[in-house]
């Protein structure tokens, strides 16, 4: 056993991919049917998906696109390759881009941190060009910088050939999509998700109003990002927080403006109204000992990676209880830390599995001297013949 310790990273993308119960009518009553053509409810925390409508259909995302082009470039000013005070020369491309603008000039020199704000609040698309071609050489490499984040986070559904929603053949995403999008935005990068909740940017004397409605009408959200074509309708990814509880909600084809803000707005009142987000073991939190053979230590220490949440209806949340499946087989030492050792099952009155996450080695245990392997062989051969 010397799988190496679970990064972060890793472990966000285990929690994407845990599958979510789908809850009976007698413990939750139905969603919110919407207007509009899909739509998500994500608890942040855990990553369960809390309503799912056509989740996975592929469809364009219009100006959502620049949830990963912010993304991208969020990810590259924390490895230090880029900083927020850097000058981004406008190109000709960058200037004459149509749709929503930033009213950057050609030739303009303009900090990064404003570009940001330019794309984020004011959903710039001369910005988002602006930004690709410093960060990648053009926006087609840039693109390709969007697909290999989309994989990293498991985003099945989703493809860029842009860095602004403009519509392309090929370019597409989901309501699922960037739900987790927007999940690993709030998770990986809490400073820069400040510039969400803006509700206007003043650029070159022109000040333009961030259009999530959602900013004014309900002190809760604080995030993300509209979106709009013919093709697409209108698209909304909002991100609430109440009572320390977060949820995401993502909207694809509403009908107008209005629309798209007072059908998320159901979704999250949904969410808030019917479900509890609970931390059942923290990140380090031993949970149980785990006898090692052949080790300097004869037990260690195993818990979870990160914190084991799950998001439960309010009416069964006290009645689920934790279980501990330790894996097949002895550990036998050297036993690095993060070394996979069983799994916690979060098992619901019923006796179903709601949720699961691995069980891992919280500390490292080095072989032990000769005779304590010598003596633990012999024990573990008696062992294994008389069961």
């Amino acid at each position: 056993m010397t799988t190496p310790y679970f990064s972060q990273r890793l472990v966000l993308l285990f929690s994407l991919l845990v599958a979510s119960p789908a809850w009976s009518a007698d413990i939750v009553p139905p969603p919110p049917q919407l207007a509009a053509k899909s739509w998500v409810l994500m608890d942040a925390a855990s990553g369960s998906v809390l309503v799912d409508h056509q989740g996975n259909t592929r469809l364009p995302p219009a100006s959502l696109t620049k949830l990963m082009t912010a993304h991208v470039a969020a990810l590259e000013l924390q490895r230090g390759r880029i900083k927020e005070t850097d000058l981004v020369t406008i190109s000709e491309k960058a200037w004459r881009m149509g749709g929503s603008k930033m009213f950057v000039k050609v030739g303009n020199q303009v900090a990064v941190s404003d570009l940001l704000r330019g794309i984020i609040v004011q959903s710039g698309n001369d910005a988002s060009i602006a930004l690709a071609e410093h960060l990648a050489g053009g926006e087609d490499t840039f693109a390709a910088l969007m697909n290999q984040e989309a994989k990293r986070l498991g985003l099945a559904d989703t493809h860029f050939v842009n860095a602004t929603g403009w519509p392309a053949e090929g370019h597409y995403s989901s309501a699922l999509d960037m739900a987790r999008l927007a999940r690993a935005i709030v998770i990986e990068d809490p400073e820069h998700y400040a510039m969400y909740a803006e509700k206007e940017f003043v650029w070159n004397g022109i000040k333009q109003p961030n259009r999530n409605l959602l900013l004014w009408r309900d002190p809760t959200v604080d995030g993300l990002k509209t979106g709009h074509t013919e093709e697409a309708g209108y698209c909304l990814v909002a991100s609430s927080k109440h009572d320390g509880q977060r949820l995401i909600a993502s909207v694809f084809g509403a009908d107008s403006e209005n629309a798209r803000a007072s059908e998320t707005a159901k979704l999250l009142a949904y969410g808030f109204n019917f479900f509890d987000s609970k931390t059942f073991f923290k990140q380090g939190e031993t949970v149980q000992s785990v006898a090692v053979w052949k080790g300097a230590a004869r037990t260690l220490k195993a818990g979870v990676a990160s914190d084991f949440i799950a998001a439960l209806p309010k009416r069964i949340s006290g009645e689920v209880q934790t279980r501990i499946v330790l894996a097949e087989g002895e550990v036998v030492a050297p036993v690095a830390a993060g070394a996979p050792l069983g799994r916690i099952e979060l098992v619901g009155a019923d006796g179903k599995v709601v949720m699961q996450a691995p069980l891992v080695a919280l500390e490292a245990v080095e072989e032990g001297g000769f005779f304590r392997r010598m003596w633990d062989g012999i024990r573990l051969f008696f062992k294994g013949l008389f069961g």
